[in-house]
């Protein structure tokens, strides 16, 4: 197929089914842990007049021999001016040649990419009997947060919370739905991870979400939502007391709030964050250590996500004929 293929965000969730995503970030990780990617720190221009900021990503894969660069926009007033709070753009250029390969939208890619990286990490560090899930977040991020998480281990029944009661409402109706599991909402963050064997944090809050004495011994955690150091989700006491995976270390000591804020205060070294994901997938590092445990995985989210996550979804739908070739060679 000759020319660039564009996906719009109906193409990419086709293209791009949660197990797909998992293996992608599977993939993902174990190439940044080897050293197998060129990765700059991500580019942050604020707007705060307008409450936004536009992040600019860019990635080169060695093994798969693909560039990849997204533009992604947060705006947090969004939701009430009827727009979407995040959007974006992903573009893929084949780097052997220079030739561009396919543009795609960024939302999707970014909202199922992070999900699975969740669902990695759940696969690598909850424990293997979860079947209770809380999800603090009733958006695009929170509900690929759960289909993950239920992709990874036998998900029966979970909890949702969010602000706006209207929204958990129609979260926990319509994630029932689609997953066949028990969503119901609960009446704040404590009630919602009480039982939880797994946890899934995707707010953009900037100050804990609950109260360490709240998070159950032996759960693990998927912190998301923060990614800037002034954001915060998870209390300083539970970062403390869990062993914490990252998805990259030095966006984690530029970028993770949640644990940028105990280190600063001299609760913690920044070996207490040490250990990447992908060092758990290529057997470097160990995971979880007991059942007692409480695991976290923060994720910022960082670029060779996109990459890989939008070669699986190029690669799918050319095979599955998706998408709209806006140009030819001729």
């Amino acid at each position: 197929m000759n020319g660039v293929l564009h996906l719009s965000a109906a193409d990419v969730r086709r293209a791009l089914p949660m197990t797909d995503a998992i293996a992608a970030m599977r993939e993902a990780f174990a190439q940044l842990s080897r050293g197998e990617v060129t990765m700059p720190t991500r580019l942050h221009l604020d707007a705060p007049a307008d409450h936004g900021v536009a992040l600019v990503m860019p990635c080169h894969s060695n093994a798969q021999k693909v560039f990849s660069v997204k533009i992604v926009t947060v705006f947090q007033n969004n939701v009430q001016r009827g727009f979407p709070m995040i959007q974006a753009t992903v573009i893929l250029t084949d780097a052997t040649t220079g030739t561009p390969l396919a543009v795609m939208d960024g939302a999707s890619v970014t909202a199922i990419r992070t999900g699975a990286a969740s669902g990695l990490a759940t696969e690598l560090l909850a424990r293997a009997n979860a079947t209770t899930a809380a999800v603090i977040g009733t958006g695009v991020q929170a509900r690929t947060q759960l289909e993950a998480v239920c992709c990874a281990r036998p998900i029966r029944t979970a909890q949702v919370y969010g602000r706006n009661a209207d929204a958990a409402k129609r979260f926990a109706r319509e994630m029932s739905e689609q997953l066949g599991v028990t969503v119901q909402c609960a009446e704040s963050p404590a009630a919602a991870i009480k039982d939880a064997g797994v946890i899934c944090t995707a707010t953009p809050s900037r100050a804990p979400l609950f109260a360490d004495a709240d998070v159950p011994d032996g759960a693990h955690i998927n912190a998301v939502g923060s990614f800037r150091p002034e954001m915060i989700e998870i209390p300083p006491a539970t970062v403390c007391r869990a062993r914490v995976i990252v998805d990259h270390r030095q966006s984690a000591h530029e970028e993770a709030g949640d644990l940028l804020a105990p280190m600063r205060a001299g609760l913690i070294q920044e070996t207490h964050f040490g250990t990447e994901l992908g060092e758990v997938v290529i057997g470097r590092a160990i995971g979880r250590r007991n059942a007692e445990e409480i695991t976290l995985f923060k994720s910022v989210g960082v670029a060779i996500q996109d990459l890989c996550a939008a070669a699986r979804a190029l690669e799918n739908a050319r095979r599955l004929h998706l998408g709209t070739l806006l140009n030819s060679a001729s």
